[in-house]
């Protein structure tokens, strides 16, 4: 029996895996097992690849260059998050970056970057955010790595919307509102949803009315206060997980 609590590195394999397999390492997981992490031939290590689940592998060739592990056990089974996708309007680039790792830490399945009419940046890097995806998975033991979509327009991606995927549209004008909240429970939809967070600036009218006409769009509140919008996301994951999700 392998002593897990030996292996308290979790890395991401992009590449399907599986016990009494060899993998080896690129420079740049070399140098990070090695260089910094200071690890050497016999410690232990805890990989998932995102389809599989996770796995115990020993470190059986370290260098400065490469490497190599050998899979000893499967540890866990993969662990699907809901069928949750995080739609937002990209803000600054570290609090984007907060956005896209929270998500991945609390459970959505699919993160989706939207263009707005009030969105206040052009800027965005998929593969950059993906790779905070990659990290944020590592670091909270999840056996499941959410995609970052390319940044697409909102209106394209509502006149293409598949309307048995429900829309929790969080909108901040309906704060003082008390006929739109969110109810969530067990009375509503389990099947798949999208949360959908505005930018800086809010939505504009047009949004708001394209989205109200939409049966599958529900205004949500997330209290009496105005919320930025990388507090909004998490605010509203945390409500749709307690409502609807894997925290129930």
């Amino acid at each position: 029996m392998y002593q897990l609590m030996t292996a308290k590195i979790r890395l991401y394999i992009d590449t399907p895996l599986s016990v009494a397999q060899s993998v080896p390492l690129t420079r740049e997981q070399a140098h990070y097992l090695f260089g910094v992490m200071r690890l050497s031939v016999g410690a232990q290590v805890l990989l998932f690849d995102g389809m599989n689940g996770e796995f115990l592998a020993d470190v059986v060739e370290a260098g400065k260059r490469g490497g190599t592990l050998l899979i000893a056990a499967q540890t866990r089974p993969l662990q699907m998050p809901p069928d949750l996708w995080l739609m937002f309007a990209p803000i600054k680039k570290a609090r984007t970056d907060f956005i896209v790792e929270k998500a991945a830490e609390m459970g959505a399945s699919r993160i989706v970057p939207v263009q707005t009419e009030f969105t206040n940046t052009s800027r965005f890097q998929r593969d950059r955010l993906q790779a905070h995806s990659v990290e944020a998975a590592e670091q909270c033991g999840g056996t499941y790595v959410p995609q970052v979509d390319e940044m697409k327009r909102l209106d394209r991606v509502l006149a293409d919307w598949d309307e048995t995927r429900q829309i929790m549209f969080c909108d901040e004008t309906t704060a003082d509102d008390p006929a739109t909240p969110f109810e969530g429970g067990k009375d509503q939809s389990v099947g798949p949803w999208a949360i959908l967070i505005g930018p800086e600036g809010g939505f504009s009218q047009k949004e708001r009315d394209r989205l109200r006409a939409m049966s599958c769009a529900h205004v949500a509140q997330l209290g009496p206060r105005i919320l930025r919008a990388d507090t909004a996301a998490v605010a509203a994951l945390t409500l749709w997980q307690t409502a609807l999700g894997d925290w129930v």
